[in-house]
C-alpha cells in the first residue's frame, strides 16, 4: 500500500501524518486490497469557521477508484468526516460485488438488509462517432441539448466525454488507460 500526502497552506507534522495513517487503517480492514492513498489536506480562508480545512482523500483498489472530499472546522474532523464517506463508498461497493455472486451466501444474504437497491441497465444505444474537434463536440452538444457528448477528438485520436459544468462552462473527460 502506498500513501501519498499533499499538504497545501498547512504544515504536514509527524502528528498529522499520524493521524491519517491511522484512521486510513481502519479502512484497509474493510477493503483490503487498496493499492494506493492519495490525500490532499489544505487549510482555505473561508467565511464560516466550520469549512476552514479541506481533506480530499481517493483509494486505488485494483483500478477501482473511491473518492471522497470533506471540510471541517479542523483538521481531525475534516478527516473523520472524509474517512465516514469512504466507509460508506467501500460498503457500497463491496455490496455490489456481494450481488454479483463474488461473495459468501451469509454475507451476501447479510448485505442485502443494508445495501440500498441497486439500478440496471435497461437501455443499451448504439453510437457512431466521427473525429471533430471539442469545440465542435461544444456545437453538436448544444445543438441536441444534452449534457453529456461522447465523441472521437481528432487532435488525440481518442475517445473524448465532453459534458456541461453547473457553472456554464463544459468539462473534458480524456480516458487513461489504469
Amino acid at each position: 500500500m502506498e500513501l501519498q500526502i499533499t499538504a497545501k497552506n498547512i504544515e504536514l507534522t509527524p502528528t498529522v501524518r499520524q493521524l491519517i495513517e491511522n484512521k486510513l487503517g481502519k479502512l484497509g480492514r474493510h477493503l483490503p486490497d487498496i493499492l494506493e492513498y492519495k490525500v490532499e489536506i489544505a487549510r482555505e480562508k473561508t467565511r464560516a469557521a466550520n469549512q476552514h480545512f479541506v481533506v480530499q482523500l481517493t483509494i486505488d483498489s485494483h483500478g477501482t477508484l473511491l473518492r471522497g472530499a470533506e471540510r471541517g472546522e479542523d483538521l481531525p474532523t475534516a478527516i473523520d468526516k472524509v474517512a465516514a464517506v469512504i466507509n460508506r463508498q467501500i460498503e457500497r461497493y463491496k455490496g455490489k460485488l456481494y450481488e454479483k455472486g463474488k461473495g459468501s451466501s451469509l454475507a451476501r444474504d447479510e448485505l442485502k438488509e443494508e445495501a440500498p437497491p441497486m439500478g440496471k441497465v435497461v437501455k443499451v444505444k448504439r453510437l457512431a462517432v466521427k473525429p471533430m474537434s471539442a469545440a465542435e463536440a461544444i456545437d453538436q452538444m448544444e445543438l441536441l441539448g444534452h449534457a453529456l457528448f461522447l465523441f472521437f477528438n481528432a487532435e488525440s485520436e481518442e475517445l473524448n466525454l465532453l459534458y456541461r459544468r453547473h457553472d456554464g462552462n463544459y468539462g473534458l473527460i480524456e480516458p487513461e488507460m489504469g
